[in-house]
């Protein structure tokens, strides 16, 4: 009976995965006149496009099964490298609305096999980390300046294990 306890333990405990979490890389700015749509929806810039594939080569080997994106241009375009060097598989649209958060992070929270990237937006990330750790891991919004944090909560079994890194170029206090 102990053995099969010792058993199911190391099962729980070696189930896991990781979610990966950063907000879309620079945008482009808005430009005098643009329509109220381009002003809310932005690309992004050339810098931001950098970022995407920086953030491409530093998750190309791990796994990322899932990805998630906002449906914004920016989100989309973050994710797009990586999504290319898996073939073009589908990216998973997500609400960041606030009534929509707690259904999102059950969807994340169902998935047990495989890695994610979510890519959010600096009114958001906090709120999704915070609510997959069951804790204050990211104190607030991000500046708006903030594009290099990559946010990483691995699981094990029902448990959650926040680090934060840097990635890309470091962006300016």
């Amino acid at each position: 009976m102990r053995f099969l306890l010792i058993i199911i333990c190391v099962v729980l405990y070696s189930c896991g995965n990781t979610i990966y979490i950063v907000r879309h890389a620079e945008k482009a700015p808005v430009e005098a006149g643009a329509s109220q749509m381009m002003a809310s929806d932005p690309p992004l810039s050339d810098i931001g496009k950098v970022r995407a594939i920086t953030l491409r080569d530093k998750l190309k080997g791990e796994n990322v099964c899932f990805i998630f994106s906002t449906n914004t241009k920016r989100t989309l375009a973050t994710a797009q490298p990586l999504n290319e060097l898996r073939g073009n598989t589908r990216i998973e649209i997500y609400s960041s609305k606030k009534d929509s958060v707690d259904a999102f992070i059950e969807r994340l929270k169902a998935i047990r096999k495989g890695n994610v990237l979510v890519v959010g937006h600096s009114n958001t990330i906090d709120d999704l980390a915070n609510k997959l750790c069951g804790t204050i891991v990211v104190p607030g919004d991000l500046k708006d300046s903030e594009y290099d944090n990559l946010y990483i909560i691995k699981r094990k079994g029902n448990s959650y294990l926040f680090k934060k890194e840097k990635y890309g170029n470091i962006s300016p206090d």
